[in-house]
């Protein structure tokens, strides 16, 4: 489960976010790429853009739920 006391700095302020656990896998940059970038620097994922819409926000919850690091909160 995500801990948002080890989000990572490059996330934008607001519900989901990605903590310092996140493997590189991709998973969450091809399931909601609006949302999520990658730090290449840092070889992690972090949310860039939060969701607005329902339908945003529940693409961003399919993100967060294949999330094999269990990275993803929100």
């Amino acid at each position: 489960m995500a801990d948002i006391t080890d989000k990572i700095p490059q996330n934008t302020e607001g519900r989901f976010y990605v903590d310092s656990t996140c493997i590189d896998c991709d998973q969450c940059r091809s399931t909601a790429p609006e949302f999520f970038k990658r730090d290449d620097d840092e070889a992690t994922s972090y949310v860039w853009r939060q969701p607005v819409t329902e339908d945003e926000i529940n693409l961003c919850i399919e993100a967060m739920e294949g999330c094999p690091s269990e990275s993803i909160g929100g």
